[in-house]
């Protein structure tokens, strides 16, 4: 009896020790696969700080009168001085709310157009033929690709005073002037808009065609056996399914808000048009740049980057509100 009892105990023993020992491996290859995956976002991180980061120490020249080359050391430190510049001086104060009007203008047009990269992933979906279906995506997708100035060679060709257009038009006797579309004040914004819809529709309809692709077939099947019709599937299932990833890229678009890029602006702008197409970036670049002075250009985009900053801890307490998930 005793022997009975003392080789079950053993045999519990062996059992807890083996238990034991296969809980700690487990731990232990768990950890290991932790800084596994650590190591390998290593160089991303040194990336991000390279590129985002580090540059950030350039916001000290805010604090200082610089003139360049002059090392920093040589310059005057006037503390908050270009701060305060900027809504002491009332032609600054006038030509800044110009920017910001055109930086909310572009800003606002983005955002009410943001829905048409999800109907273009949608009806995109919805072509049966493969290979036309490729060559749309395909040429929809290279304009992303192509860099602003020559898309700006191309608009030139297209709609300069001796481009294109206005030869034919001259030549068939329908205008007897040339039309100044790129050298015009009117309708900059709406210019503005077309271009950079037509640059990144099929660039911006990746992402939702991705979120279709994983999108239970079941759900169409049982869509179509209940009769369901093309259009009913897109309405109840396509576009309800893909509206969280909608609602994520809209939200990080409002906190980009003040975020228009430069490059865009920057080669369309000319004497015309420059009080219309200023942005802030462009505006930030013009100052920095066109030798007025680096130091208010830099205090200009630190103010920017606080807004945005501000806007995007808003938008995430937002989101999280409304739909119980938060941006980061």
């Amino acid at each position: 009896m005793k022997d009975g009892k003392s080789k079950t105990k053993k045999a519990s023993n062996e059992s807890g020790i083996s238990t034991a020992g296969y809980g700690v491996s487990i731990k232990a290859s768990r950890i290991k696969e932790k800084y596994r995956l650590f190591f390998l976002i290593i160089p991303f991180l040194v990336l991000v700080f390279m590129f985002s980061y580090f540059p950030l120490y350039g916001w000290i020249y805010a604090l200082y009168d610089y003139k360049a080359p002059l090392k920093l050391s040589q310059c005057d430190f006037v503390g908050f001085k270009w701060f305060k510049t900027l809504f002491a001086n009332p032609t600054q104060v006038k030509q800044l709310m110009v920017v910001m009007k055109n930086t909310f203008a572009m800003s606002l047009l983005g955002i009410a157009t943001s829905f048409l990269p999800v109907l273009f992933a949608v009806f995109l979906n919805e072509i049966k033929s493969k290979w036309f279906k490729n060559m749309v995506q395909t040429l929809t997708t290279l304009p992303n690709f192509i860099s602003w100035t020559l898309v700006y060679a191309i608009a030139f060709c297209l709609f300069a005073p001796t481009g294109m257009l206005n030869t034919v038009l001259q030549n068939w006797g329908i205008i007897s002037e040339p039309i100044k579309i790129l050298d015009s004040s009117k309708h900059v914004w709406l210019q503005m808009l077309l271009w950079s819809t037509w640059k990144g529709l099929g660039w911006g309809a990746i992402m939702y065609l991705a979120g279709i692709a994983g999108i239970d077939a079941e759900l169409y099947d049982a869509a179509k056996v209940d009769g369901a019709g093309r259009w009913q599937c897109i309405k109840n299932i396509t576009i309800p399914l893909i509206m969280p990833t909608y609602f994520v890229m809209l939200m990080l678009n409002i906190a980009n808000f003040l975020n228009n890029g430069m490059e865009q602006y920057f080669v369309f702008q000319n004497a015309f048009n420059k009080q219309n197409i200023q942005v802030l970036d462009l505006y930030v670049y013009n100052i920095g740049m066109t030798g007025q002075s680096l130091s208010l250009a830099t205090a200009i985009g630190i103010l920017k980057s606080l807004v945005s900053v501000t806007l995007l801890v808003i938008v995430n307490g937002t989101s999280k509100k409304i739909r119980g998930e938060s941006i980061i």
